[in-house]
């Protein structure tokens, strides 16, 4: 096997984010459920738009921000996402490449406008997300270079990739193409109600080893195997996965294998400010720590600690240098 060019390859949705605060009775007034993600068309985008309130705008998308965490802290990185050639899609690709990702993905001429997602972060700093994919939905396998996967350590799958066809095969093509050169691949699911829709489908992915290392939180958990039982759901997704992390928010996370259950506690914040990217960011530190060989508990220390970093501010990418925060708290990196 070749000499890997990237550490970490990610795969997923080329988005913008538009953040705003607002209060529980303006999500309420919208018919949105807090804290959940809602795809949403190109009208209902515009309504939302002229509703809320002052709004910054800043790069995301789940992926790229995971991508843009590993690079921060000095991995090697790559990113592959759909935008079409318009003013947030020059704003995206000028963003990802500025965080030191190599991004080479052709923009479209026509069709979709670039993605965005409008952000609605309450009071105790939940997020609310409604997501116009746009562009990004038409990412199809044609945008899959064989070489760059096959010159990625880790492929990173995005869950919400699932719902454009085009996407999806594009998906399955970066998996094989990463398993046929020895590579592995990591999903992470995204979101509870994005599991509802492709459970059948995402146990298929963990059960035939089409991915390695799946990522988790508490509600996608509960969702994929329809109980609100932890530990009963936990030894479900240990006979299921090779490797797997559910984050608990201030519980930290739970990291298991076929042989091993860790338990890593979260890292201490002054002030939750925006969850936006607190699960992107963990899997930026995890990936990172499983990269560089690193134990369990430091990979999920070093996921605790880029996801501590990033709700501490409003923005789903890291404000402050993830590798000097890591040498303080005595983290190999």
């Amino acid at each position: 096997m070749t000499a890997a060019t990237y550490d970490v390859l990610g795969i997923g949705n080329a988005i913008v984010d538009i953040l705003a605060k607002t209060e529980d009775g303006f999500l309420a007034e919208q018919g949105m459920t807090k804290g959940a993600m809602a795809l949403i068309d190109e009208a209902r985008a515009a309504a939302i738009y002229q509703a809320m309130g002052p709004a910054i705008e800043i790069s995301g998308g789940s992926a790229a921000n995971t991508i843009a965490g590993l690079a921060d802290l000095g991995a090697r990185t790559a990113f592959v996402g759909k935008v079409r050639d318009d003013q947030l899609g020059h704003v995206f690709s000028h963003d990802i490449r500025a965080a030191q990702v190599a991004f080479a993905t052709r923009p479209a001429s026509n069709g979709p406008a670039t993605a965005r997602c409008y952000v609605l972060v309450s009071p105790d700093g939940e997020r609310t997300m409604n997501t116009y994919l746009g562009a990004a939905q038409d990412l199809s396998p044609a945008d899959i270079d064989p070489a760059q996967i096959a010159a990625s350590s880790i492929v990173y799958l995005e869950g919400y990739l699932w719902d454009p066809a085009n996407a999806k095969e594009a998906f399955l093509k970066a998996s094989q193409i990463a398993h046929d050169n020895k590579r592995s691949v990591a999903l992470t699911l995204s979101d509870a109600f994005c599991v509802g829709r492709y459970r059948d489908e995402f146990l298929d992915l963990i059960r035939s080893k089409t991915v390695d290392l799946v990522f988790a939180n508490e509600a996608e958990l509960s969702s994929l195997y329809q109980t609100d039982d932890f530990d009963k759901a936990l030894a479900q997704l240990r006979a299921d996965a090779s490797l797997a992390v559910v984050t608990r928010s201030e519980k930290g996370c739970v990291v298991v294998s076929r042989d091993k259950v860790t338990a890593v506690p979260a890292f201490p914040v002054k002030q939750v400010v925006d969850t936006t990217g607190a699960g992107d960011l963990f899997a930026a530190g995890f990936l990172f720590g499983t990269v560089r060989g690193l134990s369990h508990e430091q990979c999920g220390r070093l996921g605790a600690l880029a996801a501590a970093e990033v709700i501490q501010h409003i923005g789903a990418r890291p404000q402050t240098s993830l590798k000097a925060l890591a040498k303080d708290a005595g983290l190999p990196v």
